[in-house]
């Protein structure tokens, strides 16, 4: 007898952090549910941070000319990876030992591991200060960040599905108040001018590009359930740059006319702030699937022996408990998104040359076997290193002339240049 086909949301707690291939029977997710996943991890407080982040510098045209390249640019680049999902059917960090070797994407799978820490933290202080301004009590801002934290972590240990589901119910709703912030910000009188700036317009450009690329590391994990490439990399690509031309905009205009761009003065300056906590605790807790998920399936490819509750549960309540501590190192958000876009960046052109330039036959069996072809030289992929140091440093030497551009560009020409080399020697 033939098995039974699971419906669409049907749960699967023991596979919430599945590390192993989806076989193709088993990619039953629709392009319209990836689009909502990527939507939903992009509709956040971080989003409307990148557009405040432009308001000190850059005037209105400017500024939307920089949101538009940059949200175009960046999603392309991480839509450009989604369709190796369902090609393979394996996770990003799994896929990324094809090019940089078993041990080359461990120290990806580590730094992910790490950073996703932070970025938990920074979502559950952000929607708790928002949240305790708006909705009350006074002091109450540790109850909604553990609050928000553990119902984010609850959600992604039911699965792929649990999570599709709950984004199907939050992010309409998300789209809903999220029109209602924009009504409300188009209405707030002109902002006052500011002095024009010499700030440059490749740095602007890096700072929304780097925020996009920070998705990059999760261009499989969600598509590899999606039957199609082709639909894959539209979904991934329209939930990711429709929501950052809609929310960068609304953080610049926020923070101009707020003057500051502390999250909750821009969203009590838009005189939407129960409406604005109702957004931005959905978008933490939609953003936080993400990041717990893909924490687990880095987890999981260091130390395969861990069960997936287990690396779920502690990295939510780890995430959870430094955003009660989070004070004193939040205040270095920037650095950490100058050495994600370093890292990333040259990652995500390694992965597009070794992929889509180079084209190089990859089997999925070899990529879980310990003792086969990508574990060779220590583990590391010498192609893939190489490129991957390359343009980390580029990223950090070309700032006057736009890091991610450059840092992308010289990764790619180091890894076609390194591969075919070494195919002709071999």
């Amino acid at each position: 007898m033939a098995a039974r086909r699971p419906t669409r949301f049907t749960l699967y707690p023991m596979q919430a952090a599945q590390l192993g291939p989806v076989a193709p029977h088993e990619r039953t997710q629709s392009a319209f549910d990836l689009f909502l996943i990527f939507a939903g991890a992009n509709i956040v407080a971080t989003t409307l941070q990148v557009g405040a982040a432009l308001a000190g510098d850059y005037t209105p045209a400017t500024a939307l000319g920089l949101i538009f390249v940059g949200s175009v640019l960046g999603a392309a680049l991480v839509a450009a990876l989604a369709p190796l999902g369902p090609r393979l059917g394996v996770p990003s960090v799994i896929a990324a030992r094809a090019a940089l070797g078993t041990r080359g994407a461990a120290l990806v799978a580590l730094l992910l591991y790490l950073t996703n820490f932070a970025w938990i933290a920074v979502n559950n202080v952000i929607a708790a200060s928002v949240c305790a301004r708006a909705l009350g009590p006074a002091g109450s801002e540790r109850v909604w960040a553990v609050g928000l934290g553990l119902l984010a972590t609850a959600i992604v240990a039911f699965g792929p599905r649990a999570v599709g589901l709950a984004d199907r119910l939050a992010v309409p709703l998300m789209l809903v108040v999220g029109a209602v912030l924009t009504l409300a910000c188009l209405r707030l009188p002109a902002p006052p001018p500011r002095p024009s700036s010499t700030a440059s317009l490749v740095r602007g450009l890096d700072v929304v590009v780097g925020y996009q690329v920070s998705w990059l590391l999760m261009f499989a994990d969600y598509s590899r359930y999606t039957p199609s490439e082709r639909k894959s990399l539209v979904a991934v690509f329209l939930g990711l740059a429709l929501t950052s031309m809609w929310f960068m905009p609304i953080g610049w205009l926020a923070a101009r006319t707020a003057g500051s761009s502390d999250p909750g003065a821009m969203l009590l300056a838009t005189g939407v702030g129960t409406a604005g906590a109702l957004l931005i605790s959905l978008a933490t807790l939609t953003t936080n699937f993400v990041n717990i998920y893909l924490s687990s399936l880095a987890w999981k490819s260091l130390l395969p022996k861990t069960g997936d509750q287990a690396a779920i549960w502690s990295i939510g309540v780890i995430g959870t408990a430094l955003g009660l501590f989070s004070g004193p190192w939040l205040e270095r958000y920037s650095d950490l998104m100058l050495i994600l876009g370093s890292v990333l960046v040259p990652v995500g052109a390694v992965l597009f040359a070794h992929f889509f330039v180079v084209r190089t036959a990859t089997r999925v069996e070899d990529l879980y076997d310990r003792l086969g072809p990508f574990s060779r030289h220590g583990g590391f992929a010498p192609a893939g290193v190489i490129a991957w140091i390359a343009g980390a440093v580029t990223y950090h030497a070309a700032g006057s002339i736009g890091s991610t551009i450059a840092g992308f560009v010289v990764a790619v020409t180091v890894y076609v240049a390194v591969a075919r080399g070494v195919n002709v020697k071999g």
